[in-house]
């Protein structure tokens, strides 16, 4: 019985955050897209490394390090943009992503040197 209770609990909770998530502007959507792009890519990179063994170290930190940064710096990129949050409201979305654009820019540049 507290089975069933939980299992509709549960379904209640999806459909909450379903209808939540799709009031969600679609910039915020699509950077949710790119956030779990990144994700998959260094998770699948670890389990390659994990199957296949990791010879060149450094270009699979590089990889994984790459992956996870993007991912941070969109996080801190759908913070800014996002209207609801009242902390960025005076900064432009123009401003914030040419943030993320110079971020990224210095973090690809110090993969690139880890490289070797």
């Amino acid at each position: 019985m507290a089975r069933s209770s939980t299992a509709k609990d549960a379904q209640a909770l999806i459909q909450s955050l379903r209808s939540a998530y799709a009031a969600t502007p679609t910039n915020l959507k699509i950077i949710d897209l790119y956030i779990i792009f990144a994700v998959s890519t260094a998770l699948i990179q670890v389990v390659y490394m994990a199957l296949v063994g990791s010879f060149p170290f450094n270009s699979f930190l590089s990889g994984v390090l790459s992956c996870v940064g993007t991912a941070v710096l969109a996080v801190c990129l759908r913070i800014q943009v996002n209207k609801e949050n009242k902390e960025f409201k005076d900064l432009p979305p123009e401003r914030a992503f040419a943030d993320f654009v110079l971020c990224n820019l210095v973090l690809h540049l110090v993969i690139m040197n880890f490289l070797g």
